[in-house]
């Protein structure tokens, strides 16, 4: 099985290209959704003691991987809204799985290191992160898919946070706090514009 992760600057983009994903017959087993516990106006944020019950419920799938989002502190990036495989990786309750952290749970499951950085840095800065593990012959058609809801390009977003002094995704770094401005630009509804979702 390959991954293939995109990072989106806003929560409906995500959903969108979750929704795709899931009418595409992926198996929701197969999909990880984490974003920035700010994003989704359907979360209300927790305090980082409150977050994190509940990881059984966020691993879920079947019915829907939206469905089955929950609250919990993942190491080095802080209270998030998540579902999904890479979720339960990054917590470290995977069978297997000895430590969490995003950037570990990226690098496992067969993501570049300096991507996996970039990924987890734009988690912690309020994106939102969706996986897909597929087979070989799957990964152009998920890449597809992903791609009409215009993700992060990462390495671009790496280059302006290297100009702003960033180095690489510090997981001791402090979980980031957006303005309201940044909140409600992280969560608005995506405007289609030629591309991604349709009326």
């Amino acid at each position: 099985m390959k991954t293939v992760s995109r990072s989106y600057d806003s929560y409906a983009q995500a959903r969108a290209a979750m929704e795709a994903i899931e009418k595409a017959g992926i198996a929701s087993s197969n999909v990880s959704i984490i974003a920035n516990k700010h994003v989704s106006g359907e979360h209300e944020p927790v305090s980082d003691a409150a977050a994190g019950a509940g990881i059984g419920g966020v691993v879920g799938g079947g019915v829907g991987l939206l469905a089955g989002l929950g609250l919990l502190v993942i190491p080095g990036v802080g209270p998030v809204v998540a579902a999904g495989w890479l979720a339960a990786m990054a917590v470290g309750t995977a069978a297997g799985v000895a430590t969490g952290g995003l950037m570990g749970a990226l690098i496992g499951a067969g993501i570049d290191e300096e991507e996996a950085a970039v990924l987890s840095e734009s988690v912690r800065r309020g994106g939102t992160l969706v996986s897909v593990r597929v087979p070989e012959d799957e990964v152009g058609r998920v890449e597809g898919l992903l791609s009409i809801h215009r993700p992060v390009d990462v390495a671009a977003r790496a280059a302006t946070w290297r100009d702003q002094g960033w180095k690489t995704f510090d997981p001791d770094a402090p979980a980031y706090r957006p303005s309201e401005t940044e909140v409600e630009r992280m969560r608005r509804e995506w405007r289609d514009e030629g591309m991604g979702k349709q009326a």
